[in-house]
């Protein structure tokens, strides 16, 4: 596995809480043992791509399976979506002021737009 393959594989970050630390957390779906986190955003990210290195070599020298990017979204109703960072970043803010999860939020905001065309269509 050559490192740039490792950025296909999706991820999700999510705030902290205080009593957790505090900064952000990335879990990689596609490996259940592989989570890292980071003061920022981009530090987690940073963190949690070098975790993941870390994991797949293992697996390797191990003579185990490597999971192909995305096999862990294979349930229905679950998709991957890149934003560019200065949009990520305004939506963790807004999940964080809201109380709500990245997820919640991102559900919340794209029934509301669906919502909106369905009312214009009509």
């Amino acid at each position: 596995m050559r490192i740039k393959d490792l950025k296909k594989y999706p991820f999700e970050i999510r705030p902290l809480s205080r009593e957790d630390g505090g900064g952000f957390l990335i879990a990689f779906s596609d490996f259940n043992e592989c989570i890292s986190d980071g003061e920022t955003v981009e530090e987690a990210i940073e963190n949690g791509f070098d975790a993941l290195a870390a994991v797949v070599a293992t697996l390797e020298e191990m003579g185990l399976s490597v999971p192909e990017p995305g096999s862990g979204h294979q349930v229905s109703g679950k998709f991957v979506l890149r934003l560019p960072r200065s949009l990520h970043a305004h939506l963790l803010t807004r999940a964080c002021v809201e109380n709500v999860s990245m997820n919640t939020l991102a559900v919340s905001l794209l029934a509301e737009g669906l919502g909106r065309k369905r009312a214009k269509a009509a």
